[in-house]
């Protein structure tokens, strides 16, 4: 009992160390300098961020404690199997690592057997981005020495780090509305949840806002080895994690690219003739190049959900009907589809605290866009395409997350990517002239 103690004491002294570590951090690096945003209230979000973490890891640890079906342990625990070919056998380490000749016998016998995600359930042959959080986990099983806290830490920085990139995006093209901004980016409950934990949704956030950073410097400024950097690495974290989300950003920021580099006229038609290229390419791909086909891969996504969903009989599950990998069935399921991302929340509100949160939330959601309608900008003062490239991306990712999601506690986490862009197309539709003084704040 006294060594468990001794332990546990050990364990917060180190958690709040790195704490004050990332805090410090945090005060010193020019990189959170952004307008309209204080270093102080971005040190009090990212202690908030630590305060939510822990206390999603109490609820996956009292209250719903079946640790094999714990997202927030999934890729901890794998990783600690990783992480223990280190001290008896460090080139294994290395070679799992680095994903480097580590696909034998010998790994599967010894490690990746005794992991719970290293091969999945249901394999359609696409990247399995549990590997990436996997390796992830052991990585910083370096600092945490086994200190599941530490790994909250790290994760909420991380997607610290993303965020603010993000509000340094895109707060010149809202400049009136900071405190709304920083509202829209840090505060929606879901993105606090699943952003302050050490799965790949915290991830996901740091490569999502470096490399918007970077492509939106490059499209509106010369180039920039420093952005380009960005971009890159952004780039490559989304690709080894959701790449999917990536690919729904592709076609809004071609024609956003395209109309910033021809003054901007006829966004509509850009954006129109855009999607329809990227609409035949997605068609044409396995026909003419022999490339994926992106309707079999989504098509089988679903069956694999379903899967899951006749093995674990989830509380908020909504029927669904099979796709078929034919743009038939993929129009004439598209309206659920966007009821599934935008609505089916409101179905959760009887099942339990977080579910009664998620369906909160999308009463939010659902209320804001009105309230923006009303108050809109006169036309001519509403950045048009970049409007349309948020409006694009949302409805993207919404249609696949509804395609392929039936289950609404799942899909809540899915769509955490949207609610950014979601906030910054109601900001740029809204008039800050016509909001309450709370939501706004002068950079000038």
């Amino acid at each position: 009992m006294a060594r468990l103690h001794l332990a546990t004491m050990a364990g917060i002294l180190l958690t709040c160390g790195y704490v004050a570590a990332f805090l410090f951090v945090i005060r010193r690096w020019r990189f959170f300098e952004a307008p309209g945003l204080p270093k102080r209230t971005i040190c009090a979000l990212f202690l908030l961020k630590v305060a939510v973490g822990t206390a999603l890891w109490w609820i996956y640890t009292y209250h719903y404690p079946d640790r094999s079906t714990a997202d927030i342990y999934r890729f901890f625990d794998d990783g600690n199997v990783l992480f223990s070919a280190l001290p008896d056998h460090p080139g294994d380490y290395f070679r799992m690592l680095f994903g480097i000749g580590n696909d034998n016998a010998h790994f599967n016998e010894h490690y990746y057997a005794v992991m719970n995600n290293w091969h999945r359930k249901y394999d359609t042959g696409y990247y399995n981005d549990a590997h990436t959080m996997i390796r992830y986990s052991a990585l910083v099983r370096l600092f945490s020495f086994g200190v599941y806290h530490v790994h909250t830490v790290f994760a909420c920085f991380l997607s610290l780090v993303g965020l603010v990139a993000l509000y340094k995006t895109f707060i010149g093209f809202v400049p009136e509305m900071n405190r709304a901004l920083m509202a829209g980016l840090f505060l929606w409950p879901s993105m606090l949840f699943w952003g302050s934990a050490p799965i790949k949704e915290a991830l996901l956030f740091l490569g999502l806002g470096l490399f918007l950073m970077g492509t939106f410097k490059l499209i509106v400024g010369p180039l920039s080895w420093k952005y380009i950097g960005l971009l890159v690495f952004g780039l490559l974290v989304q690709l080894v994690l959701k790449s999917y989300v990536l690919a729904c950003m592709v076609p809004g920021l071609a024609a956003l690219w395209w109309c910033r580099r021809t003054g901007g006229r006829h966004p509509i038609l850009k954006f129109a003739a855009t999607h329809t290229m990227a609409a035949l390419l997605v068609l044409g791909l396995p026909i003419v190049a022999g490339g994926p086909d992106i309707l079999m891969l989504i098509t089988q996504k679903q069956r694999d959900m379903l899967g899951v969903v006749s093995l674990t009989d989830p509380g908020s599950y909504i029927t669904a009907t099979p796709l078929a990998p034919t743009l038939f069935s993929f129009l004439q399921q598209a309206p659920h589809a966007l009821y599934m991302t935008f609505l089916s929340p409101f179905a959760t509100g009887d099942l339990g605290g977080l579910g009664l949160l998620s369906a909160l939330e999308n009463m939010v959601m659902v209320v804001l866009l009105p309230v923006a309608a009303l108050r809109a900008r006169p036309w001519a003062r509403i950045d048009l395409p970049l409007l349309l490239y948020f409006v694009s991306f949302c409805l993207f990712l919404g249609l696949l997350i509804g395609w392929t999601t039936p289950v609404v506690g799942a899909l809540v986490r899915y769509r955490v990517p949207l609610l950014p862009f979601y906030t910054i197309a109601l900001l740029l539709i809204a008039d800050p002239r016509k909001l309450p003084s709370w939501a706004i704040l002068s950079t000038r």
